[in-house]
C-alpha cells in the first residue's frame, strides 16, 4: 500500500476499494503515516466525498483498528447516544445517568472539542481526579455497577479514529459527512452497542447549517449503523443558539449538576434531554412509547436516582464523591466575571451560535492546535434564550475570563453575536425531525 497513491486516487474522484481503505487505516493506526498524509486524505474526502460502500468500509476499518468490547455479563440493554456537536451541548452528561437509572447500560465513548464545538471529555476534565481513560477492567466495572461510564477513546478502542479526529480538528475537514459518519460509528461499533440514538445538529452553530445536509448526514449515520447491526435512529435538533445557558467547561458542568438537581425544567435543554432519553428507552424495549419513556426519564430525575447514578460514576472514575453536594469546592472558578449588557432594548431575535463557540476558544476554553491546554474555568453562563425581552443595559450573559483584558474582549464579542429586534421573533422548535 502506497499512501500517496490512495490519496491521489481519492483526490481525483475515484472510488476506493475496501481493501485499500483498510490498508490506509491500518497504517494510520500503526503510526506509519505522517500528519501531512492524514490531512491530505481527509481533505480529499472532504472535496470528493465517499460512496455509501466506501463509508461503510472506512467505518468498519476504523472500528477494527483496535479492540471491540463485549458485554455478555450485563443483563441490561447496551445503549448509547452521540451528538454531532454544538455549542452549550452538554446533553450526554445528564442523559447517560438518566438512561442508566431507567434500566439501560450506557458505555459512552465521547470526544473532545472539535472546531468551534465543546467536547464532553473537556467538560468532565474540569472535575478533579476524573479519569477519562480508565483501563478496560475499570470501565466494565463502572458500567456494570453504576449503570453508565462516560470516557474517552483509549488506545485500544478505534485508535485510528483518535489520530484522524485530532488532524481533522485543525485542517478544516470537520464537516465531511463520510468522516463524521465513520468517526462517530467506529467508536460506537467498537463499544459493543445494541442500540444507538444520534443527535444531528442543524443551524448556524452546527457543522451542518443546512437542514437538507443534516438530513443527509442523519440518513448516512442511521443506514450505516443499522447495516452494521446496531438499532439506530436520529433526532435532528436546532443549533441556532446555545442549547444550555452556559458554554465552556466548568460552567457547563455546573449547569449539568443543576439539571440533575431538577433546576432546569422547561428549558430547551430539558426538552432535548428527555426526548433522547425517551427514544433510547423505546429503542431498547424498556418503554412502549415516547410518552412512557419521557415519563420514566422524568421520574428518574425527580426521584434523585439519576443524580445518584452520576455521583457513583464520578466517584468510581476517581472524582470526588460529594461533587453534587459541594460543586464550588471542586469546580474551579475564573478570576474575572463580567456581565454582558444588552446594547439596546428589544427582543433577542437571533444569534451567531458558532461565533459564541469561537469566543469560548478565544477565552482559552478550546483548542486551536491539538496540543493546546484548555482553561476549564472560562466561558459564558446565564445566557438568555432567544425570545427574551431585554432593556438596554440588562445582562444577557456572564463572562468568565482569566483576566480583565480577556473579559473585555469577550463582552464585546458576545454582544456582537446577538441581534436585538423590535418585534418578538418566531422561534423554531428545538427538535426538528426524526430519522
Amino acid at each position: 500500500m502506497i499512501p500517496q497513491e490512495i490519496i491521489r486516487r481519492k483526490r481525483d474522484g475515484e472510488e476506493l476499494a475496501a481493501a485499500d481503505i483498510a490498508s490506509f487505516i491500518e497504517a494510520l493506526a500503526a503510526g506509519r503515516l505522517s500528519e501531512g498524509q492524514i490531512g491530505a486524505f481527509a481533505m480529499a474526502v472532504w472535496y470528493r466525498g465517499m460512496s455509501r460502500a466506501e463509508t461503510v468500509a472506512l467505518t468498519l476499518a476504523m472500528a477494527d483498528s483496535g479492540d471491540r468490547l463485549e458485554w455478555a455479563d450485563i443483563d441490561r440493554p447496551i445503549a448509547d447516544k452521540h451528538s454531532t456537536g454544538g455549542v452549550g451541548d452538554n446533553v450526554s452528561l445528564m442523559l447517560a445517568p438518566i438512561a442508566a437509572a431507567c434500566g439501560l447500560a450506557v458505555p459512552m465513548i465521547s470526544g473532545r472539542g472539535l472546531g468551534h464545538t465543546g467536547g464532553t471529555l473537556d467538560k468532565l476534565e474540569s472535575i478533579p481526579g476524573y479519569t477519562i481513560t480508565p483501563d478496560a477492567h475499570l470501565f466494565r466495572k463502572v458500567v456494570k455497577e453504576a449503570g453508565c461510564a462516560i470516557i474517552g477513546q483509549t488506545g485500544a478502542l478505534a485508535p485510528a479514529d483518535g489520530r484522524l479526529y485530532a488532524v481533522r480538528d485543525v485542517t478544516a475537514t470537520v464537516d465531511s459527512i463520510p468522516l463524521i459518519t465513520a468517526s462517530i460509528l467506529s467508536k460506537k461499533l467498537a463499544a459493543g452497542l445494541q442500540t444507538l440514538v444520534l443527535d444531528v445538529k442543524v443551524g448556524n452553530g452546527a457543522f451542518m447549517a443546512d437542514r437538507r445536509q443534516a438530513e443527509i448526514l442523519a440518513r448516512s449515520l442511521v443506514e450505516v449503523a443499522n447495516g452494521a447491526g446496531v438499532k439506530t435512529s436520529a433526532l435532528i435538533t436546532d443549533m441556532n443558539e446555545p442549547l444550555a445557558d452556559s458554554a465552556g467547561n466548568a460552567v457547563e458542568m455546573r449547569n449539568c449538576l443543576k439539571f440533575l438537581a431538577g433546576r432546569k425544567e422547561d428549558t430547551r435543554l430539558d426538552t432535548v434531554v428527555l426526548a433522547f432519553a425517551a427514544e433510547m428507552l423505546v429503542k431498547s424495549g424498556i418503554a412502549a412509547s415516547s410518552d412512557e419513556g419521557e415519563r420514566l426519564a422524568r421520574q428518574a430525575l425527580s426521584s434523585g436516582k439519576a443524580a445518584e447514578v452520576f455521583a457513583r460514576m464520578v466517584s468510581m472514575l476517581g472524582g470526588p464523591a460529594d461533587l453534587l453536594e459541594n460543586p464550588d469546592k471542586y469546580l474551579a472558578k475564573a478570576p474575572v466575571e463580567k456581565p454582558v449588557p444588552a446594547p439596546r432594548s428589544g427582543w433577542l431575535a437571533a444569534c451567531d451560535a458558532r461565533g459564541i463557540g469561537v469566543s469560548v476558544i478565544d477565552l482559552g476554553g478550546g483548542r486551536r492546535h491539538p496540543a493546546d491546554r484548555i482553561d476549564h474555568r472560562v466561558g459564558f453562563s446565564e445566557l438568555l434564550p432567544l425570545g427574551s425581552r431585554v432593556n438596554a443595559g440588562d445582562p444577557i450573559a456572564l463572562v468568565h475570563a482569566a483576566d480583565e483584558a480577556a473579559a473585555e474582549r469577550a463582552v464585546a464579542a458576545l454582544a456582537a453575536h446577538y441581534l436585538i429586534a423590535e418585534d418578538k421573533p418566531q422561534l423554531t422548535p428545538v427538535i426538528a425531525g426524526l430519522v
